[in-house]
Formats: structure tokens, C-alpha cells, sequence
């Protein structure tokens, strides 16, 4: 049984990639990783590794701040929700 090879240009529709073809289609696979979202690489029909953007592996990197709490909540569905809040001396 062969591996599928993505078409050239097109790219991975599922975002893995065996080993011999992330070799032959590197710089598709970064652009990709830009694009799409993190692409994996196979190796033996196992995930082997990811590839990510630089900014999302330094924003995966970063410890959670109050800020990013605070920033997810804003967003929620939830973020128009009124609440009492008490502050503790």
C-alpha cells in the first residue's frame, strides 16, 4: 500500500505529509503551516512531527497572563454578562 501524495501546489488537504514528501515539498508545507494551521509529518504512517508558524509556536511558548484570561472571557458568549465583583483586602 502507497502513501497518497498531495498534488503539487494544492497541498495537503488533511495536513499530514509523509516524511519523503515533506522533503520535496518543504517551503509548500511553511506556507501552509501560515495558511491553514499546523501540518504534520509522518514517519512510517505515525505522526512524527508538527510544523507551526514561528508566531504560533512563540504565542504557544508565552505563559497566560491575567490579560489573555480576561481577553478569552471578553470574547465568550458570555462576555456581556454583568457580574458583581468584590475585591478581597
Amino acid at each position: 500500500m502507497t502513501a497518497k501524495r498531495p498534488s503539487s501546489k494544492k497541498g495537503s488537504k488533511s495536513g499530514r505529509w509523509s516524511l519523503q514528501d515533506a522533503k520535496t515539498h518543504l517551503s509548500q508545507i511553511l506556507r501552509e503551516a501560515h495558511r491553514v494551521g499546523p501540518q504534520r509529518v509522518t514517519l512510517h504512517g505515525k505522526d512524527a512531527a508538527v510544523i507551526v508558524a514561528a508566531e504560533e509556536f512563540d504565542r504557544l511558548q508565552r505563559p497566560v497572563s491575567g490579560r489573555d484570561i480576561v481577553t478569552v472571557l471578553a470574547k465568550s458568549p458570555l462576555g456581556d454578562l454583568e457580574f458583581e465583583r468584590l475585591t478581597i483586602k
